[in-house]
């Protein structure tokens, strides 16, 4: 029987690619770490987490995860169908009673009603009808960014919910996948299910279990110092128009629509978390096997099993995001699914998924043969796809070791 491993020699491509990253200055810092049955077999630390001091990306680097909070609030959402506090087929007024009456925007301006309720599983799976602000030709997200959803940190979740409740859908519920705001809403769905906030659910539930001790919505004063500088070249919510074949080594202020300090409350379901990559990696094994790394259960095998089926029709295939489509992919639970390797773009392997966060942090996980990697760096509105491109290489590296 063949016994898959991973090639050194070729796993040298991942080095490689990162330090040209950096020498062509698409961006300050790269952090990685490729798993293979629970043993890293390549990680590394390369660049500035703050370019201006040359200080060094290291271990305890603190980076802002963006769309990477997403999994780990729909993870908390699943706890809750364990515990039979919510059923996936639940409508989402049953606990916030202003999505009764939302309407649907039509291409013609005008107003249509809901074929069906929300249900929790349309907001798991982005199939809720919610959009984003930065989405090109959608006139809901030209109503969020006149109402600055994105850019103002100060907005508290349920008034952000609220203000959600009160728009216009884009599309009908569960007619097509379409990446949006629905994890904050799902957020507050949480908060209101169990009467606490999000943030105390994620410490009790995932972040004490996990011992993932520098992760949350804010970081201490004495600890902000470790939090990597902000690149890019789009503030959050501004359109991808797609007109920026490369990275300029911009750096941003993001502290109005992201900010780091405790009092400013600020929380949310699709953004939010602060995190190093090693804590991050204290959370994937629960999507790997549902346990902690001590082998605690955080969830059922029953549930994981089913987290991880696609659940989009062949006509919602492949996902977009804007004019991007992720060839190949479906959506589960709690993240992207490839559900069709004949249709992928890169190299990968059947069943395997994750997700990733506006600013280049990347993760997967692959079941099936027990590898899972992070990518983490700080730049927002890359034309480089340094996620995606770094697992490829990784599964290029995975080859075959012949018996005898």
């Amino acid at each position: 029987m063949n016994s898959p491993y991973f090639n050194k020699t070729r796993l040298r491509a991942l080095s490689e690619y990162a330090n040209e990253q950096l020498q062509c200055k698409n961006f300050s810092g790269i952090a990685w770490s490729l798993e293979h049955r629970g043993e890293i077999v390549s990680e590394d630390f390369l660049g500035f987490a703050d370019h201006a001091l040359s200080k060094p990306v290291g271990s305890d680097t603190l980076y802002r995860l963006y769309s990477m909070t997403k999994p780990v609030i729909s993870v908390r959402c699943l706890q809750l169908l364990e515990q039979g506090r919510l059923r996936l087929d639940d409508p989402i007024s049953r606990w916030i009673p202003a999505f009764s009456q939302q309407r649907v925007l039509c291409a013609n301006g005008s107003l249509e009603p809901l074929n069906r309720p929300i249900t929790v599983e349309d907001l798991l799976t982005h199939r809720s009808g919610l959009s984003y602000d930065f989405l090109i030709d959608c006139p809901v997200a030209e109503l969020y960014r006149e109402k600055d959803l994105a850019g103002d940190g100060a907005r508290s979740l349920k008034e952000l919910v609220e203000q959600l409740a009160y728009l216009p859908l884009a599309s009908q519920p569960g007619s097509r996948w379409y990446y949006s705001y629905a994890t904050d809403v799902l957020a507050h769905l949480i908060e209101c299910i169990t009467q606490r906030s999000i943030a105390e659910n994620l410490k009790s539930s995932l972040f004490e279990p996990l011992n993932m001790t520098d992760t949350g919505f804010f970081v201490n004063h004495k600890d902000q110092h470790r939090v990597a500088e902000m690149f890019g070249q789009r503030e959050l919510g501004d359109v991808d128009n797609g007109e920026c074949a490369g990275n300029d080594l911009l750096a941003m202020n993001v502290e109005p629509s992201y900010p780091m300090a405790e009092n400013t409350g600020f929380s949310r379901g699709g953004i939010g978390l602060f995190s190093t990559m090693r804590d991050y990696q204290r959370f994937m094994p629960v999507l790997m096997h549902g346990n902690t790394e001590e082998g605690a259960p955080l969830l059922s095998k029953p549930t994981l099993d089913m987290l991880w089926e696609n659940r989009l029709s062949d006509s919602q295939m492949p996902i977009r995001i804007g004019d991007r489509a992720y060839h190949g992919y479906g959506w589960g639970l709690t993240g992207r699914v490839m559900a069709d390797s004949a249709s992928a773009s890169l190299v990968c392997v059947p069943g395997e998924g994750g997700w990733a966060g506006a600013a280049s942090t990347y993760f997967w996980i692959d079941r099936q043969n027990a590898v899972s990697g992070i990518v983490m760096a700080q730049y927002l509105g890359s034309a480089i796809p340094l996620g995606p491109d770094m697992q490829s290489l990784a599964y290029s590296a995975f080859c075959n070791r012949l018996p005898g």
